[in-house]
């Protein structure tokens, strides 16, 4: 591949590809913490950029280097990420269903929750280092920075609907939130073994 409008128009066509998952996630995280401040909604949004660009260049030195090892970590990919957002989501889910105090401040989402969703939703994004194995190492560096690009935008998007959609919906945020982390997990799950 070589340097043209094709490459930057696909870079940015993957990245909102793969940025879908972590937008739900952050339109979920939005619902669960209404009043989130925009400093904490750029580290949320910075997190999964960084998770959206390291996944693919991580999945393109192991097509460079380790391929048969990662080809029987593929399969685990989906189980991965299903538990991961099974596990978050639940987690919304049942304190939102206990939450009886609609006036009571929601923590939101810690570093450690917040670390998980990242991997969760950006581990499919490994396999995207097979379709970049062709670029050399610093087109596929780029490609990685413009995915980054992409999804703290389209994150930033999901958290600001989230906001002000958790805003009215109060005590059922928690509730919706964890739901969609659950489907996603599902989705995930599906696509990968029966997709």
């Amino acid at each position: 591949m070589e340097w043209s409008f094709v490459f930057f128009f696909n870079s940015v066509l993957l990245g909102v590809g793969l940025a879908m998952d972590a937008f739900s996630v952050s339109l979920a995280n939005g619902l669960n913490e209404p009043s989130m401040k925009k400093k904490k909604m750029c580290g949320i949004a910075g997190v999964f950029a960084v998770f959206q660009a390291l996944m693919p260049m991580i999945g393109w030195i192991c097509v460079h280097t380790i391929v048969q090892y990662f080809k029987s970590f593929e399969k685990l990919i989906p189980w991965i990420a299903l538990l991961l957002l099974g596990f978050i989501g639940g987690k919304m889910l049942i304190e939102g269903i206990r939450e009886k105090d609609e006036e009571r401040e929601k923590p939101g989402v810690g570093l450690w929750a917040l670390i998980v969703q990242g991997i969760a939703t950006s581990i499919d994004a490994l396999s995207v280092g097979f379709t970049i194995a062709d670029y050399g190492f610093v087109m596929a560096l780029v490609c990685a920075v413009i995915i980054a690009a992409v999804t703290f935008i389209i994150c930033m998007l999901g958290l600001i609907i989230g906001r002000k959609c958790g805003t009215r919906l109060s005590g059922k945020a928690a509730i919706l939130g964890g739901s969609i982390l659950i489907v996603i997990g599902l989705e995930i799950f599906i696509t990968g073994v029966f997709g």
